[in-house]
């Protein structure tokens, strides 16, 4: 372990300043960090993404990690989105309003921080899933606001703990895994804005459990 540098001693550099370097996840920099882990995630289940799949928003990691193995790919957006792509318009925090036992995988990255009743949509999720089937979720631990979204839209922030009980009292704890990204590294870059291109990768692979970046959770319906 290294020396604790004496008080005044620390040089900020260009980190100094109130400012960050990025409001857009470093987005305008490069890859955003946060990325890198939930396309680690995705990547380690890949073998999830099969059958009737259904994404959040689009279906960018459908086509990118289930290749093949996706029989059919539905998008689930909120009928207030207006999103044309979408092809599931639904209030994910309304269990009633899917059709139970219709989808193999769901991956939900970046989405549930964003849902004010977190148990609601994790019950739909559950109800959709056929028996046997997967959901990839991704929840967000130390992070930047949206400024494009703002904070009224923003109401979570996700331990690991916090995820897995969430989860574990739908899903069962047997039917449930969470694995952790992030460190103080990870945590400071992306708060700033740095870009995954800026930061070395094995840095980013460390994991600290007392800086958590982002959490990824695969619970199986059973």
């Amino acid at each position: 372990m290294r020396a604790i540098p004496a008080p005044g001693t620390v040089v900020f550099g260009d980190l100094g300043d109130v400012e960050p370097l990025s409001r857009k996840f470093g987005g305008d920099r490069g890859t955003p960090l946060d990325r890198y882990y939930i396309e680690s995630f995705l990547q380690r289940h890949a073998g999830d993404i099969r059958g009737r799949v259904a994404e959040i928003g689009d279906n960018v990691y459908t086509l990118r990690f289930g290749l093949a193995l996706v029989v059919t790919s539905d998008i689930i957006d909120s009928p207030e989105s207006a999103n044309p792509q979408a092809t599931i318009c639904i209030d994910l925090q309304n269990e009633n309003a899917v059709e139970a036992g219709r989808l193999d995988c769901i991956i939900v990255t970046q989405t549930l921080h964003m849902i004010y009743d977190v148990r609601g949509a994790i019950a739909t999720i559950h109800r959709a899933l056929a028996t046997g089937g997967v959901v990839l979720a991704t929840v967000p631990g130390i992070t930047p606001i949206d400024a494009q979204d703002g904070p009224e839209k923003w109401f979570w922030a996700m331990t690991q703990s916090a995820a897995r009980r969430l989860f574990v009292e739908r899903f069962g704890a047997a039917g449930v895994e969470v694995q952790q990204f992030g460190n103080v590294l990870a945590a400071t870059a992306f708060l700033q804005g740095l870009s995954f291109e800026e930061i070395d990768r094995a840095s980013l692979d460390v994991v600290d459990p007392l800086y958590p970046v982002i959490t990824g959770i695969r619970a199986t319906k059973f």
